[in-house]
């Protein structure tokens, strides 16, 4: 199943982003969210971003559909 959210930890191990680039690039999205009218993004504790907001921003797609899905 593909999230539609994703965070810091998720961006390291995927992307392969290092820690620092990672926070940045959360923020960047909040900071996007709020401007959309989602103010609820404007809290230091919420972590988790639309995967699709953190993907305009990075120009790529991070999470691939399995073309293997073990339907056949």
């Amino acid at each position: 199943m593909k999230s539609s959210t994703i965070n810091k930890a998720d961006l390291m191990r995927l992307a392969g982003f290092r820690q620092h680039t990672a926070m940045m690039v959360i923020r960047q999205a909040k900071q996007i969210m709020v401007e959309r009218g989602y103010s609820f993004y404007n809290n230091r504790r919420l972590g988790d971003v639309p995967l699709s907001v953190v993907e305009e921003i990075i120009g790529c797609s991070l999470l691939q559909e399995d073309p293997d899905n073990g339907e056949n």
